[in-house]
């Protein structure tokens, strides 16, 4: 079983290797989701690291319909991490009538290779989930990260284990969207083998300063007790 920590920082990536997480999804600004994290990131991750990276690339917060000009962006984006050693990008692309963009899709997942490919929670705002996952085994996606189009994991736990079974062991089902020490046996139940979260804490509130924000990062404490959980499964 493998636990891949939501990163949004260099210190929560240090934490996840040293509490002993099985892979990083490497990304800054969670309070939108998530987008690209810098290339000064990811560089000083895999220079002073050696968790497996996975990165997420995603231009801009908001929804996953993107302009040419964007595309472009995300294509220079994965030759970035393709030359840094990553091992692996998360991304998601849709069209205006929420189905994947499997043209700009195939394009990527071409792009990314040898690196593994993530179709991201961009996944949860399909209209047909069957057929979105039967477009991803086509495209050779190797797994997709998603909550059962639900709010949480948890809520949308029915549809995981349907995409689980229609899954075929073709393309992994990631649970993610807060999966925890109190639940992921639930998750296991049905089939996962691999489950996703940040694991966070906050470590510094909002101050009155003008631009401070409510700061988080993935807690070791946090980590280590999903991966208890996990090992005593095996």
């Amino acid at each position: 079983m493998l636990l891949e920590i939501c990163a949004n920082s260099f210190q929560s990536a240090k934490n996840a290797q040293d509490a002993g997480a099985h892979r990083i999804e490497l990304c800054q600004e969670l309070s939108v989701g998530g987008i690209t994290p810098s290339f000064g990131l990811i560089k000083e991750v895999k220079e002073q690291l050696f968790i497996p990276v996975h990165v997420l690339i995603r231009p801009r917060a908001g929804d996953f319909v993107y302009s040419d000009e964007e595309f472009n962006i995300m294509k220079t984006d994965i030759e970035s991490c393709k030359s840094l050693g990553c091992e692996g990008i998360v991304t998601g692309l849709l069209k205006t009538d929420s189905t994947i963009d499997v043209e700009r899709t195939k394009q990527l997942v071409d792009l990314a290779k040898p690196m593994q490919f993530t179709f991201h929670r961009a996944f949860d705002s399909v209209k047909d989930p069957f057929l979105a996952l039967n477009e991803l085994m086509q495209l050779g996606v190797e797994s997709v990260l998603t909550s059962g189009q639900a709010e949480t994991a948890e809520k949308g736990i029915g549809l995981l284990a349907q995409l689980i079974k229609k899954s075929h062991n073709k393309i992994t089902i990631m649970p993610g969207g807060g999966v925890n020490e109190t639940n992921v046996k639930k998750f296991i139940a049905i089939g996962c083998q691999e489950f996703h979260t940040s694991a966070s804490v906050i470590y510094k509130e909002k101050s009155a300063t003008l631009f401070s924000e409510q700061l988080t990062v993935s807690s070791p404490e946090k980590i280590s007790a999903i991966l208890n959980e996990l090992t005593n499964e095996v």
